[in-house]
Order: C-alpha cells, then structure tokens, then sequence
C-alpha cells in the first residue's frame, strides 16, 4: 500500500489541526506543495504561514486558511474541489479523474482506485486538495470487500 493512504506518526511540535476563518471548525493540515498544485497562479502566490489547512467544508468558501490567518478562497483555485461541491462530474479521486458519476455507473471503480493505491500508483499528497487519500471521500459502497484496513 502506498504511504498515501497509511496512517503516518504525527508530529508533535505543532498541531495538526487550525481552526478555519470561514466557519471555526477544524481541519487538518496540508502542505504548501499542495495548495501550489491547485491554485490558480502558483507563480503568484508567496506562502507566507508556517502552517497551513484544508477546509473540506461545503458551505464554506475558504479552501486552505494559514495560522497566519491568510486565506485561499474556492474563487481561487484552479481544481473544483469535490468535497466541497456536489456536481455528478465533481472528482472523488483525483489520481485517476473519477468523479461522482463514474462511481455511480461503475461501483468497480473504487476497488480500481484502492488496487492503484496498494501498487503505490497513486499522487493524492499533490493531486487531491486535501493532500490525503480520497477513499474516504467515495460514498459507501454495498459490496463486500475494499477495505485498505
């Protein structure tokens, strides 16, 4: 299994949660490098915090928010995050491109998706917003199996 979707040893010099401007819950931290890969001028953007987050709330227009209280809004990314909209051509793994829709016409597409992680085919640290794996991300499934556990 790839180390993308494996439970790593948490870093306990600073929190691996803030608290989103937007809305004042919590989310998890993410790194740099993958805000970098999905807003709309990575050229333009100079990362200022030494922390950042990612807001997976739908109703919340914040995407990423830094512990130095900047914000990258959902207006400025350039990936439509799938978490965060509920279109059926909304993404639920970004590695492969397979969207809500896929899902739906072709449960198999999640046993694909976890068959790619295990070879470590997968990129979710840079290809998913989140930074994460997307396994979560796929609705419940009614077949047997699947489990990365």
């Amino acid at each position: 299994m790839s180390s993308c979707c494996s439970s790593s040893a948490s870093d306990s010099a600073h929190p691996n949660k803030g608290r989103c401007p937007g809305n004042g819950l919590e989310y998890s931290e993410v790194s740099a490098t993958t805000i970098a890969h999905h807003i709309k001028e990575p050229w333009a953007w100079v990362p200022s915090a030494k922390h950042y987050y990612f807001c997976d709330a739908a109703d919340c227009d914040v995407a990423y928010f830094g512990d130095d209280n900047s914000v990258v809004l959902k207006s400025q990314l350039r990936t439509r995050v799938g978490v965060k909209e509920r279109g059926e051509h909304d993404l639920l793994c970004y590695c492969f491109g397979v969207s809500r829709a896929d899902f739906e016409r072709n449960p198999t597409t999640r046993e694909f998706v976890i068959a790619q992680t295990r070879a470590g085919a997968c990129s979710c640290e840079t290809s998913n917003p989140s930074g994460r794996c997307c396994l979560k991300d796929f609705p419940k499934s009614s077949k047997p199996g699947g489990s990365l556990g």
